[in-house]
């Protein structure tokens, strides 16, 4: 019988040696521990009806978001989709009215 490294029934199956300091709270190692978190986090954000997107920016624009984010008291993505949502809803306005003056024309 081979013991799995995620399985939680048999983590102390062939442990005989008493490990020194404190006891581990959760038996699975920390990488593991972090993809199970990042998958529930994943989920949460799914039934929340939260999509994921990726940036790349460079560290002084991330530490320029960092700050106004600190400086507004909101999280770092809040302050990205509010500048996001301000940006498009300008964009949409300006769309707009050049729609309005080509009907006028």
């Amino acid at each position: 019988m081979a013991k799995e490294s995620h399985d939680r029934t048999t983590i102390d199956l062939f442990d005989d040696v008493p490990k020194r300091g404190r006891p581990r709270t959760n038996p699975l190692s920390r990488s593991q521990q972090l993809k199970v978190n990042k998958r529930n986090q994943i989920l949460r954000d799914r039934a929340n009806g939260l999509k994921r997107i990726e940036v790349k920016v460079s560290q002084p624009l991330l530490d320029a978001l960092n700050n106004a984010a600190l400086a507004s008291n909101i999280s770092r993505s809040q302050l990205i989709e509010s500048i996001l949502i301000k940006e498009l809803l300008s964009e949409q306005e300006a769309c707009l009215a050049l729609a309005e003056t080509d009907t006028q024309e």
